[in-house]
């Protein structure tokens, strides 16, 4: 069964029409429904706010134009007329205001990048040539149009020029254009749904996370539990054991843009540390590992026991292995993990690492970056756990500094991503694109506070959102979003005490909060049933009369914010 669709509005210089079709159709999530304006009307649809396609109220837009429509300058350089630089990037900055005029229609906007038949040599061997080659003229106006957009946070620019080369020659067919005003090759626009689908993934926070490779033939060449680590194909002057070296950096770069490793191997757990910690071609140590299962049990149970040590969800899986069978066990056995089909020829792991369509997101934060270490962190904390008598020892030796803000520029991009992505404990799943979120806090009757958390181990970063509706005298808890990783750690209860004090503030009488239940989002209901709220069964609404006193724990030491809004 289908969710509910995703609506689009198509917005081109040249016949989308088909281009709708391969949207509306493709059977990869989400489900789209797009309509396409007439292709000689970009001016009029991005100058008017009456526009009749801003009816069905679209939840994102794609402006794709040929350069040569909307910028004259350029188009009188396809004519090698002399057109100085300058000119072509100050009609670049008059486009770029009226792309802008969509920011407030539209939750997000994906503008293909400019490119020109890869056919038209241009002027040859001095198309790079500064105020001559239209090549060079075509990347500065890329660049500038980059620069002009790059305070949007809902704008998109997409690489056409990867489309165009992944396609080869079929990505122009001239005949096509006469015949219809269709610029580009149907295999270009196939190349765009998957680029599209995978943004829209990662603005609905369903971008990947953690990725589980299998050791043998996979991140090495060979048996380790037969021939040893220092017989291993990796790294010297082997093109198969460099090709594993550079798959393993590549892994490496994902860990560094954010994803997570892990490992689910059926090898004897003591052999495969040795390799992985001793072996000096290894580009991969136990430290960039946030947790693994090296047994000979059932590798989907062994994936499943991982994901839920790590308290992540099985959506957020990427599973690797170089044999077939291993991987039609776990892709029948947890149809939500991402289970890609993998090159038999080991040259070719690398790229088929990084031709994925599933770790797009919308942003990169500080936290994204060091999301490896917060998980080793994890794992200390952990350690620590089983050496002492109880939680409340347990709690009380972490030092947990967690400190408190409003939204700011500074934190906006962390908080609508993490207002995105959290689904366990999440007490409504609400989803806002920042511009969105940056609209309702602006609200007088709206409050919303960010939690830090840091302990001795280290920091997690920006765990938690709660925010405050007033309704007269009482106050709605609208969000109230917590981060797996910190659960259980008084962090919840941190951030009841941070909104009734201020709701106290305010004179209000009562504070209440209504659970929306999900597919995943029980563990929040769990907390709610012992945070002390006065429980509804009925309807899932807690609440708190203001009369009493709710005290913060006394195991978390906190840093208030000086104004609420």
């Amino acid at each position: 069964m289908k969710t509910q669709a995703i609506r689009g509005l198509l917005i081109s210089d040249f016949n989308l029409e088909s281009f709708s079709g391969y949207l509306n159709n493709d059977e990869e999530s989400p489900h789209l429904e797009t309509m396409a304006t007439p292709y000689s009307q970009v001016m009029q649809v991005l100058m008017s706010d009456q526009s009749t396609h801003w009816a069905s109220c679209p939840d994102f837009a794609l402006l794709w134009t040929r350069p040569e429509s909307v910028i004259e300058s350029f188009n009188q350089l396809l004519q090698y007329e002399q057109i100085p630089t300058q000119r072509l990037l100050d009609e670049v900055d008059a486009y770029a205001s009226a792309v802008l005029n969509l920011q407030n229609k539209v939750n997000h906007i994906f503008l293909p990048t400019w490119v020109f038949p890869s056919y038209h040599r241009g002027f040859g061997m001095l198309d790079m040539k500064n105020e001559r080659g239209i090549a060079n003229a075509l990347m500065r106006m890329n660049l500038r149009l980059a620069d002009d957009l790059g305070d949007a946070s809902n704008i998109y620019l997409l690489n056409t020029q990867k489309w165009v080369e992944n396609v080869g020659k079929a990505a122009y067919n001239p005949k096509l254009w006469y015949m219809g005003k269709i610029a580009f090759g149907n295999g270009v626009f196939k190349e765009v749904v998957k680029d599209i689908k995978a943004a829209l993934r990662g603005l609905q926070g369903q971008a990947k996370k953690l990725i589980l490779v299998d050791l043998d033939d996979t991140l090495w060449g060979g048996i380790v539990g037969d021939v040893g680590w220092e017989h291993l194909q990796l790294g010297g002057h082997d093109y198969m054991g460099e090709a594993f070296v550079e798959f393993q950096h590549a892994l490496k770069a994902l860990m560094n843009r954010g994803l997570l490793l892990g490992i689910v191997s059926k090898n004897e757990e003591s052999v495969a540390l040795e390799a992985i910690d001793t072996h000096p071609e290894m580009v991969l140590r136990s430290e960039d590992f946030v947790g693994w299962k090296i047994n000979w049990q059932d590798k989907a149970q062994n994936v499943a026991d991982l994901v839920a040590s790590l308290n992540l969800g099985l959506q957020s899986v990427v599973f690797i292995d170089d044999n077939p069978v291993e991987r039609a066990r776990v892709r029948e056995a947890l149809p939500e993990v991402l289970v890609p089909d993998w090159p038999e020829d080991k040259t070719l792991y690398t790229s088929a690492l990084q031709s994925l369509h599933c770790f797009d997101t919308p942003s990169l934060t500080k936290e994204d970056l060091e999301r490896t270490k917060m998980y080793v962190s994890e794992r200390q904390r952990s350690q620590l756990m089983q050496s002492v008598g109880s939680l409340e020892d347990w709690l009380k030796s972490l030092a947990i500094q967690v400190d408190i803000e409003t939204l700011n520029t500074g934190n906006i991009k962390r908080t609508t991503q993490l207002l995105n992505k959290t689904n366990q404990l999440n007490l409504t799943t609400r989803r806002l694109s920042e511009h969105e979120l940056e609209l309702w806090v602006d609200e007088d009757h709206h409050h919303l506070w960010t939690f830090r958390v840091s302990d001795k181990f280290g920091d997690s970063g920006l765990t938690g959102i709660i925010s405050l509706e007033v309704e007269g005298q009482k106050g709605k808890i609208v969000d109230f979003i917590l981060s797996c990783r910190v659960m259980g750690r008084n962090i919840e209860e941190t951030m009841l005490y941070t909104v009734i004090n201020h709701a106290k503030s305010l004179g209000l009488s009562e504070v209440y909060a209504q659970y929306i239940q999900t597919s995943k989002n029980k563990p929040c209901l769990d907390f709610w049933k012992r945070s002390s709220f006065t429980d509804d069964n009925a309807d899932y609404c807690f609440r708190w009369n203001m009369d009493n006193e709710y005290l913060l724990p006394d195991c978390i030491s906190v840093n208030m914010p000086l104004h609420s809004h």
